[in-house]
């Protein structure tokens, strides 16, 4: 999400930093450009003139003309009223209320409703340690009652046992009842959505409002429908009242002009963002942070928060002490290959990084292939357990298996080797150096840095469509 943005709104600031000294019109001009890349990325024209007005009060003052860099001074104010645009500090789901505490889910059929309930039930139970219980509302779309008994089997959380024919609100006082005999901390109720806002919608889910007197009513809106997005969110929060809004789908092609308009329309904070199909892939929505990757600043937080969530502290410990032996064999390459995989793979760190738009435009532009690692890790897991242990026995036959088992072509197969080769050889010029030595060289057990991306070490070329 934001890719678009982001590289509008970088080519803006370059000129703008080039620049000694800005006048006036060189600001005007640039807020000119600046209102157009936000009207394009789907953010709702009162919000978007709002914001330009704050900007241009700000970038035309003595502040920006006495600077030493103004241009910088230009981006530090925008970036400050993003921030302030998207609810200045991170909002967690609010479960100071005596248990049970309700949350609804409310939205429209499509949003990934059933499927975030599930994520946020399964965060609570992991990070809260809360006990969850789930019950579904939604008898109008068929099997939408066993999506979300699934869900809960996926991730342990248990789900209100269904009784066909059950009408929503006796399911939400039924479930309600249930949560406070058996001890409950959290009950989430998922309710039944519509291709579009209608009366019915909105009486179903007033009703049950009123009934269990939710502590969070969160809206979950995709945030690939752009301006309609804001449209709901906006109905809902005049008719139903909202306490804050989940985005899904921002890992997809999305504009991001939802996320830059909900908080401005409904009142109400983005709480929470789904950043993939997996249930563990939601997070907390962090303004400052989101701000950073629209302007191309990055978010290295982030970064570090996930590598801490994903890697394996014995498995990174495990393989470093292979390395200061100057052991490393193909097992370990394919232990840094889940790793980084599981990290969101190449774009989805590479949008973590600052300073790394451009580098992601000459990716797309190369034609190259988030599929890379997977082909990666084909072709090692086509070989048998002695190969990856001494990959110096893969001959011309063998490679012939590897490529066919793996579906891949034997240069495939050979490009692989000959990166591995790099890598060991590294690896071992680093054992000498010891500790202090691996620290300069990255840390492999990190899937990052030089420790996993020496010279001459390119997944991409395994991705060329």
């Amino acid at each position: 999400m934001f890719e678009s943005l982001t590289t509008r709104l970088g080519s803006v600031f370059d000129r703008l930093k080039r620049r000694g000294a800005l006048s006036e019109s060189d600001v005007g001009e640039a807020l000119r450009e600046i209102r157009v890349a936000l009207l394009e990325a789907d953010v709702a024209l009162p919000v978007v003139r709002d914001f330009i007005e704050k900007v241009r009060e700000k970038a035309v003052g003595q502040e920006v003309v006495r600077s030493v860099t103004p241009g910088q001074m230009v981006v530090k104010i925008v970036h400050d009223h993003l921030v302030e645009m998207l609810g200045t500090a991170s909002v967690e789901i609010n479960l100071e209320a005596a248990a049970p505490v309700v949350v609804l889910m409310v939205g429209l059929q499509g949003s990934g409703k059933t499927t975030t309930t599930g994520k946020i039930a399964l965060r609570l139970k992991t990070r809260e340690r809360k006990r969850v219980l789930m019950a579904s509302l939604d008898v109008a779309r068929p099997a939408a009652q066993r999506q979300l008994a699934v869900l809960g089997e996926q991730a342990s959380v248990p789900t209100l046992p269904i009784v066909t024919g059950e009408p929503p609100l006796a399911i939400a006082r039924r479930a309600l009842q249930t949560a406070r005999l058996e001890g409950y901390d959290v009950l989430m109720l998922d309710t039944a959505g519509r291709l579009h806002i209608d009366q019915a919608l909105m009486a179903e889910v007033a009703a049950v409002r009123d009934a269990t007197k939710p502590t969070e009513t969160l809206l979950v809106v995709d945030a690939m429908t752009g301006q309609d997005a804001v449209n709901v969110g906006k109905s809902f929060a005049e008719q139903i009242g909202i306490t804050g809004i989940v985005l899904t789908r921002v890992d997809g092609d999305a504009r991001g002009g939802a996320a830059l308009s909900m908080r401005a329309v409904t009142g109400q904070p983005i709480k929470l963002i789904g950043t993939g199909e997996k249930l563990d892939a939601i997070e907390p929505f962090h303004p400052e942070r989101i701000a950073g990757r629209i302007l191309g600043m990055g978010d290295v937080v982030s970064l570090v928060e996930r590598a801490t969530e994903t890697i394996e502290k014995d498995e990174a410990e495990r393989l470093a002490a292979k390395v200061q032996k100057g052991e490393f064999d193909l097992d370990d390459l394919l232990s840094q290959l889940r790793q980084l995989k599981k990290m969101g793979g190449m774009s989805g760190l590479m949008g973590l990084l600052p300073g790394v738009g451009k580098i992601k435009k000459q990716m797309a532009e190369a034609n190259i292939d988030e599929s890379a690692l997977k082909k990666q890790e084909a072709i090692i897991l086509s070989m048998t357990r002695g190969e990856r242990k001494k990959p110096e026995v893969i001959k011309a036959s063998r490679k012939q298996r590897i490529a066919s088992g793996s579906g891949c072509s034997v240069q495939d197969v050979n490009r692989l080797l000959k990166q591995y080769d790099q890598m060991r050889t590294m690896m071992k010029q680093v054992s000498k150096l010891g500790a202090k030595g691996m620290m300069r060289g990255g840390m492999p057990g990190m899937g990052l840095g030089p420790g996993m991306m020496p010279k001459g070490f390119d997944p991409s070329r395994f991705g060329r469509r």
